[in-house]
């Protein structure tokens, strides 16, 4: 299953939620522990997502180019 950005922020915020109702110490540190993990794999797949678009975008327009060659 692909994640996306979304589902990984929506963790980091369901993290960092239960850091600030925690009340024993080391509760709270394991939620923000997680919550920056999150963070981390949110970030990398919103970065991957617009890697893909960039390369999707190359492709097409090589591909567009190569047909224009052939035809002419």
């Amino acid at each position: 299953m692909s994640q996306t950005y979304e589902f990984y922020s929506e963790r980091a915020q369901e993290s960092a939620r239960q850091a600030s109702e925690a009340t024993l110490d080391n509760v709270r540190e394991r939620a923000l522990r997680s919550e920056a993990v999150w963070l981390d794999l949110a970030h990398r797949a919103r970065q991957v997502a617009r890697d893909r678009r960039v390369a999707d975008e190359e492709r097409a327009a090589r591909r567009a180019a190569e047909q224009e060659d052939a035809s002419a």
